[in-house]
């Protein structure tokens, strides 16, 4: 028992011919957690088109949004601006600009397609999946479509919410006048 025969990580075994205890991986496995494919790690549904809406895995909620404007804020505004506009301080120190999020093009595609961006890259812009996780990119996508509502509101989309909520909307769209302050002589 204290002298058992076995073969140590990637050690030598004469019990194969080709001497190496370890085996080589079959064509196309994937270690058990590794599988990124479907909707969630692509952005693309089952006609390899990008998905018009978010996994089902993904929920959409205020700290998901806060979190697509943080991650944001930090990868993606420095070229495309932090309202999406394509102004952001790369693009100021000379380098080509990119497309505004705010462009028809933009507003029409599906969420898929800005995850799917943020995944492969496009253009001059190099992928993303590295440096940001797939729930992260989802947070991200999920927050360029509310910058996209931002900026291009309709006022007709205001009756669907509630009283409470319209009248929310319209203080913040038209702020009172502040009471001049009387100046010390």
């Amino acid at each position: 028992m204290h002298d058992q025969h076995k073969v140590k990580t990637l050690g030598e075994s004469t019990f194969f011919a080709d001497g190496q205890g370890a085996r080589p991986l079959p064509a196309h496995t994937v270690a058990r957690g590794d599988l990124r494919e479907g909707l969630a790690f692509t952005g693309l549904g089952p006609d390899n088109k990008p998905a018009a809406q978010m996994p089902p895995e993904i929920k959409v909620d205020r700290e998901l949004l806060l979190r697509g404007q943080e991650r944001f804020n930090i990868y993606c505004s420095p070229c495309h601006g932090r309202l999406g506009l394509g102004n952001g301080m790369i693009v100021q120190r000379g380098y080509k600009p990119p497309t505004s999020y705010h462009i028809e093009r933009l507003r029409a595609a599906p969420i898929g397609y800005f995850f799917n961006v943020m995944t492969e890259g496009y253009g001059v812009m190099p992928t993303y999946a590295p440096q940001i996780p797939v729930h992260d990119r989802w947070a991200i996508a999920a927050y360029i479509r509310v910058l996209q509502y931002s900026q291009n509101a309709n006022p007709a989309d205001l009756a669907s919410l509630p009283p409470a909520d319209q009248k929310k909307v319209q203080d913040d769209l038209n702020p009172r006048p502040q009471p001049k302050s009387s100046e010390a002589p």
